[in-house]
């Protein structure tokens, strides 16, 4: 793409939110949708569909899909960590469902065995850590196949989901990887503050992990068993071309800090013009998040519904950290440990090359490149994902045997 035809993609983009109608949504809608640079390659694929789906059938679908679909219905034992500067995380906890014995059952239909005389060890808790944009829901499949057979905790990274709006960034101060890091550890201390560790994360999930790794080096030698690093990257960032030509990503990289500086204050309008332009964005999102033509609907929508609760404001603040990221050196906190690097091999914003740099720095760990896969390939391909999790867990000694049949798979629908 030309930087003349960038240009044109912004213009044209403003033009569509400007026809939302509000004058006062022109003034931050301009620099708004330069966003849009980026939904170029998306763009033609959604002109395609508006010349054979109305408006307003769109909007049907996407009604129907947000009713019917069951995605990220999952819930646990709710709690909250506090940060280090007051910010409330929201986290969930799935418990170890144990079976009773024959003679338990006999005696109270459903009392758990007890130790006298002694503890009961800590059980092995893996915890999941969410990307850029989306939330604990992000890992429903992975959930879904593993629910009862480990303790788990699932997490929403600080202004997002149901966790609280950073304090430190409602006093202007800029949001880092190492504080996500720091965060990770307030929920590891509320929510987990004995017995091994599985740390699984996924994007900035991972990077928040690498940045743990790096300010608590004791944590990860005492108490980690297994990790897995799931379409993340550990430094160099800013040289990602999103799958664009040359000129296209520095027209990009040109008005970026301008457009976050404007959305950002701007907050209330962008939202309204973002909601204008649900197709384009539909669309933009589909092209970045998946590898595949084939997605279920119903998956695509549920990833759009995640990314769209995210607010323009926080997807402002956030960004500029990912520039900043590089902890190389951190990654061989986890070479005692087994290691499962996974990437899908079309994910445009953590490219798979970003695995491999870090296999390079792992060289026991487990490197697996999916093919035909997008940046949210455990929702695409996710019978692939939670099989390697499995695996891992069992290779760590977590759990006897995984034993996760079909679930994970978008075929099957768990409501549980």
């Amino acid at each position: 793409m030309s930087e003349s035809s960038a240009e044109a993609v912004v213009a044209a983009t403003a033009n569509v939110a400007g026809a939302a109608g509000a004058a006062n949504w022109r003034r931050a809608g301009i620099a708004g949708a330069a966003i849009g640079v980026l939904a170029a390659g998306a763009a033609a694929g959604v002109a395609v569909e508006r010349l054979t789906v109305g408006r307003g059938m769109r909007k049907k679908a996407r009604l129907a899909l947000d009713a019917t679909g069951p995605y990220g219905s999952l819930r646990g034992t709710p709690g909250r960590a506090v940060a280090d500067d007051g910010t409330e995380l929201y986290y969930e906890i799935d418990e170890v469902e144990v079976a009773p014995t024959t003679a338990e059952e006999g005696a109270s239909g459903s009392r758990r065995r007890r130790l006298f005389g002694r503890k009961a060890p800590a059980p092995v808790t893996v915890v999941f850590s969410h990307g850029y944009c989306l939330g604990q829901d992000s890992w429903h499949f992975q959930r879904a196949a593993l629910r009862g057979l480990v303790r788990a905790v699932y997490w929403d990274q600080r202004s997002h989901g149901r966790s609280g709006r950073g304090r430190s960034q409602a006093d202007g101060v800029p949001v880092g990887i190492d504080q996500l890091g720091r965060d990770l550890k307030a929920v590891i201390d509320a929510a987990a503050p004995e017995g091994p560790l599985v740390l699984a994360g996924h994007s900035m999930g991972g990077m928040t992990m690498m940045a743990l790794a790096d300010q608590y080096p004791a944590l990860i030698r005492d108490r980690v068993a297994a990790v897995a690093l799931i379409g993340t990257s550990s430094g160099k960032l800013g040289e990602v071309n999103f799958g664009l030509p040359t000129a296209g990503v520095n027209a990009v990289r040109r008005v970026l800090p301008g457009v976050l500086k404007a959305l950002g204050s701007q907050a209330e309008l962008v939202e309204k013009g973002r909601r204008a332009t649900a197709d384009l964005f539909a669309g933009l999102i589909k092209r970045y998040s998946f590898g595949s033509r084939d997605v279920d609907p119903a998956v695509a929508r549920f990833a759009e519904r995640l990314i769209e609760a995210t607010p323009i404001d926080v997807v402002a603040e956030f960004y500029p950290a990912f520039t900043e990221h590089d902890k190389s050196g951190a990654l061989p906190g986890f070479r005692d440990v087994p290691v499962l690097i996974l990437a899908g091999d079309k994910d445009l914003v953590t490219p798979s090359s970003h695995s491999e740099a870090i296999a390079d720095v792992l060289p026991d760990a487990e490197l697996v490149i999916v093919p035909d896969a997008g940046h949210l390939v455990m929702l695409e391909h996710p019978e692939t994902v939670t099989d390697r999790l499995a695996d891992l867990l069992v290779r760590s000694g977590t759990v006897p045997a995984a034993n996760v049949g079909g679930h994970g798979s978008t075929a099957q629908q768990p409501g549980r």
